[in-house]
């Protein structure tokens, strides 16, 4: 999915990097725990999450994520702007809730990543 789709599915303003909303991402995380995404996100994937802090880039970087969704009108901080404008990710925010937005994105084809579960569970 493109990342320009997932804008206007979310009605999600665009932060910083609109030269990348052709960008596609296979998969997406919804999260405000960055040890989930660092345990289960693979690459290319979207991350929605309603955590404001340098360390939501920083993960997202680290995962080679190339866009993050802030969820309930949250807002980033001036440093997490420029951490994003220098790794050239996309910076989204809507309104819409965490859950209701992974469920518009999920309903249009946007998966999640498969979890894998440890024998016995």
């Amino acid at each position: 999915m493109k990342i320009c789709t997932i804008r206007e599915l979310l009605d999600a303003r665009i932060i910083t990097g609109e030269e990348q909303m052709g960008a596609h991402v296979y998969s997406a995380c919804g999260s405000d725990m960055m040890s989930d995404v660092l345990a289960y996100v693979k690459d290319q994937a979207v991350l929605l999450t309603g955590l404001v802090n340098a360390q939501v880039v920083r993960t997202a970087e680290m995962m080679d994520m190339h866009c993050i969704v802030f969820v309930r009108s949250k807002e980033p901080t001036p440093e997490m702007i420029r951490l994003a404008e220098e790794s050239s990710m996309v910076l989204l925010a809507t309104d819409k809730r965490m859950y209701e937005a992974c469920g518009i994105l999920y309903s249009n084809g946007l998966v999640g990543n498969k979890v894998k579960k440890e024998p016995g569970i």
